[in-house]
């Protein structure tokens, strides 16, 4: 797909990689919609970046694990925008971390919920309602009419004890990529989803100085987290290569996480 105005979505857009994903994909000359439920963060993004990318983002606060809600504000989106949905990113995500039996009880059911709620059902939520705008662009010369792209993670594959929500939620990500590319394939529509390990983001940056010292030393090459700009990188090409399509691509410089 040309990067040639088109209408992105991104949710988790106002933080981390969403929120370097939304300035990169702006600079490009991409309209930008950010999706995000922390309206503090929202407001941060508009003093961050610079004139131009400003002009083409638009942000909006919604909670993307609801139904009515996040369809409305895409209605909203392309509304404002006067255009159908071209590229859907889903960053938006949580990641904590407990034991399913430890010193402080059992896992708490309501909190394995919210995981599964935030990662894999918000992911599904703005999938399908991005699907519904791209169908309704006009397609390409190859016929393509849009780019969703899914996070997921490392864990998806390799879960660390105390990751059992984490990892279960990434892992329905993952097995969402192939069944909703071959669906959504007689649309015009791709799936890709993006397996990121390690990476510098705000969550990261919150953990004690020697818990990040000891993840990066278990990364073969390079040894450090990834950088947010490394990933928005990687959905640019996803974004302009139209023949990677169905598949989960590992942002981790080698890493397989130990237990």
């Amino acid at each position: 797909m040309e990067l040639n105005n088109q209408l992105a979505v991104i949710s988790g857009g106002a933080s981390g990689i969403g929120k370097t994903c939304a300035l990169r994909l702006a600079n490009k000359g991409i309209q930008v919609a950010i999706i995000d439920i922390n309206t503090d963060e929202l407001e941060s993004v508009k003093k961050e970046g610079d004139k131009n990318q400003l002009n083409n983002i638009k942000t909006y606060a919604c909670d993307i694990t609801l139904d009515a809600p996040l369809s409305d504000t895409i209605n909203k989106i392309t509304q404002d925008f006067g255009q159908a949905i071209q590229i859907g990113i889903a960053c938006a995500g949580i990641a904590p971390a407990k034991r399913i039996v430890g010193k402080n009880g059992v896992h708490e059911l309501a909190l394995f919920n919210k995981v599964i709620q935030v990662n894999l059902i918000g992911t599904f939520n703005l999938m399908r309602l991005c699907a519904n705008s791209m169908m309704q662009a006009k397609p390409n010369q190859d016929g393509e009419r849009g780019v969703f792209i899914q996070t997921a993670s490392v864990a998806a594959f390799e879960g660390q004890i105390g990751q059992a929500a984490y990892s279960a939620s990434k892992s329905g990500v993952v097995g969402m990529t192939l069944p909703a590319a071959r669906e959504l394939a007689q649309f015009g529509i791709r799936v890709v989803t993006i397996a990121p390990g390690m990476v510098s983001t705000p969550m990261m940056a919150g953990m004690p100085e020697g818990v990040q010292a000891s993840l990066a030393a278990q990364i073969p090459f390079p040894s450090r987290f990834a950088k947010p700009n490394e990933y928005a990188s990687l959905a640019l090409e996803i974004i302009q290569n139209s023949y990677l399509n169905g598949c989960i691509i590992r942002l981790d410089g080698a890493i397989r996480m130990s237990a």
